[in-house]
């Protein structure tokens, strides 16, 4: 049984940071979130990525176009799908020619070997209601707002979930995902970025899953790693 995530990678969501304008700057959490949920598909682009972990490496290409983000996978082939919505995110998959939703009951089931669940390539989280600026942090040199996110009712695992956001770009740095008693689960973090075709995208995340209570340690530790231009 697999850890069951708000987001992530929010995944490779990671993917893009465009320059806010200055009218965004220091407004309130909606706004900023609003901001970074549509960033990472304005630009159309296709990348060659690997999901590096402990036991497997994935190959995969990830095409970026008109808010959707398509996750494809080979041997055997597979296609998923993430539409960024103003208001929600959508989740569906393509296997054998057929593409379907993905249902809430296998949202946190894992992909292959790779560690990572469906629910990890949506950004459900950044949807969830009433985020609240808790101050501002620096995370690797970056001034960056901090944002939590209380789980609506009916999620099962999570409690809250805190956000890193860099005030200049709009790019999310880091995500941490919190049990019901406030306890560390998951924490996911930018490593290195790059620039591809005159825009900075992510080169490598870390993703480290931890026992309820021992936020010091991690048990697993996974890497979404962005290789170059398809």
């Amino acid at each position: 049984m697999s850890f069951r995530l708000p987001t992530i990678i929010s995944l490779l969501l990671l993917l893009e940071g465009t320059l806010f304008p200055l009218s965004l700057r220091g407004q309130d959490a909606e706004s900023i979130l609003q901001a970074a949920r549509m960033n990472p598909t304005t630009h159309t682009a296709t990348l060659r990525a690997r999901i590096r972990g402990e036991n497997a490496s994935i190959p995969m290409t990830i095409r970026l176009k008109n808010h959707v983000v398509r996750y494809e996978l080979e041997n055997p082939s597979q296609t998923i799908f993430l539409t960024l919505l103003p208001a929600e995110t959508k989740l569906s998959e393509e296997v054998n020619g057929k593409t379907k939703p993905i249902s809430p009951i296998h949202c946190h089931d894992i992909i292959r070997q790779t560690g990572i669940t469906y629910q990890d390539l949506s950004l459900g989280f950044l949807y969830w209601p009433h985020p609240v600026i808790q101050g501002e942090e620096t995370v690797k040199t970056r001034p960056s707002w901090k944002i939590d996110l209380q789980a609506p009712a009916g999620e099962p695992i999570y409690g809250l979930a805190r956000v890193w956001i860099d005030k200049e770009s709009g790019a999310i740095l880091r995500i941490e995902g919190y049990d019901k008693k406030g306890l560390l689960l998951r924490r996911f973090e930018v490593i290195s970025g790059q620039e591809i075709d005159g825009f900075w995208t992510l080169k490598q995340m870390r993703i480290e899953s931890f026992l309820p209570g021992n936020g010091h340690e991690a048990t697993s530790r996974n890497y979404l790693e962005i290789l170059g231009k398809e």
